[in-house]
């Protein structure tokens, strides 16, 4: 359990606060196209609210003409109908996530907030570390990183079609073994068993093996609903960083063998931050103003489990080194108010810097 031990998952969680709280600071996120950019998320969020009702009011519609015909006050089942496929279209099929997720492919504001963002946590850096000696601060990210090409290679680039077919392919991959795993729990006898062995077959590979059958015992115990919410949880938490890195990785590119590495050395941070933000996002309407902040938060995490980037043309030796998170110890192990630690009291941070594990270290995470 070292890459998802509860230390590196609450860590990942205390980020999503840290990460918010100095995205909001930009004052360039409440400029007046940002705010257009929010109404244009809110009016979004209506639209998506309205688009997944659609079903449901169809199969109520239905209904209702079919209680002319048949007498329905003494019949729970209609309204059994109506619920169950709310829950399937909510916790099955996650349709407001994957509304939201597509908005990245037909606006670039998302990938905009994100480089806005790095730019301003590298300046909030410098604000801070001011009085420090240049040489012992941490290289920049944004100068490199806004150089590369966001499409990759011009031999190799994309057009945005692409992107959302890729896009388009992954969800329904997903979406139909979650509903494939929903309808074969319901085989008499032996369906009782396939969530808890999706669940341990999922749990096995990340956690272990002890933690997994932890997991399956319970999961036999759990009713249904919660089990599913639990494992589509999971999966939306690891399919949200993706998405939200997605900034990053159009630009720093790595092999399919190194990103995979990349991720699972980091998976604890990652499901930790993902699921912090996912539980903000099924807020109806203000979720899609939170995808905002978790998109511009997402730099401050790169921040924090990468290094900064090399000019382009130097990045190929580069990439591979970034696979292993090198400084993974010291940062799961620095004091939570070390975390985001700040220069306006220099004497106190020392002696808090001191009693956390040395001035540098303290430094490194701020």
């Amino acid at each position: 359990m070292s890459n998802m031990s509860p230390n590196a998952i609450l860590r990942g969680a205390q980020l999503t606060l840290v990460g918010a709280h100095r995205a909001l600071q930009n004052p360039r996120l409440f400029t007046s196209e940002h705010y257009k950019q929010a109404a244009l998320a809110v009016a979004g969020g209506i639209a998506i609210s309205l688009l997944i009702k659609i079903p449901v009011v169809v199969v109520r519609t239905a209904i209702w003409i079919l209680g002319f015909f048949t007498n329905l006050e003494n019949s729970a089942w209609d309204n059994e109908v109506v619920d169950g496929l709310t829950f399937v279209e909510h916790s099955v099929l996650q349709v407001p996530f994957f509304l939201m997720s597509l908005m990245r492919y037909i606006t670039p504001t998302l990938d905009q907030m994100f480089m806005e963002s790095l730019d301003w946590v590298d300046r909030t850096y410098i604000t801070k570390h001011k009085s420090d000696n240049p040489r012992n601060l941490r290289a920049m990210y944004y100068p490199n990183l806004r150089l590369y090409s966001k499409h990759g290679p011009t031999a190799t680039k994309k057009k945005p079609w692409d992107a959302v077919v890729l896009f388009l392919t992954r969800f329904g991959r997903r979406a139909f073994i979650s509903l494939a795993v929903y309808i074969l729990s319901f085989i008499p006898y032996v369906g009782r068993f396939v969530l808890p062995a999706a669940s341990f077959y999922t749990f096995n590979n990340a956690v272990g093996t002890q933690p997994a059958l932890i997991i399956f015992g319970s999961a036999i115990i759990l009713p249904k609903r919660y089990l599913i919410m639990f494992l589509q949880s999971y999966f939306s938490s690891r399919s949200l960083m993706r998405e939200l890195l997605e900034p990053y990785f159009s630009r720093i590119r790595l092999t399919k063998d190194q990103k995979r590495r990349w991720f699972k050395d980091r998976e604890g941070v990652l499901f930790g931050f993902g699921v912090g933000f996912f539980v903000f996002l099924k807020i109806p309407l203000v979720g899609v103003l939170i995808y905002g902040v978790a998109e511009a938060s997402a730099a401050y995490l790169i921040t924090k489990i990468t290094e900064p980037p090399p000019p382009p043309g130097e990045e190929k030796d580069w990439a591979e080194g970034q696979v292993q998170w090198k400084n993974k110890h010291e940062f799961l192990s620095v004091p939570l108010h070390l975390l985001d630690a700040n220069n306006t009291d220099v004497g106190a941070k020392d002696s808090a810097l001191r009693a956390g594990g040395g001035e540098m270290e303290g430094k490194k995470f701020s």
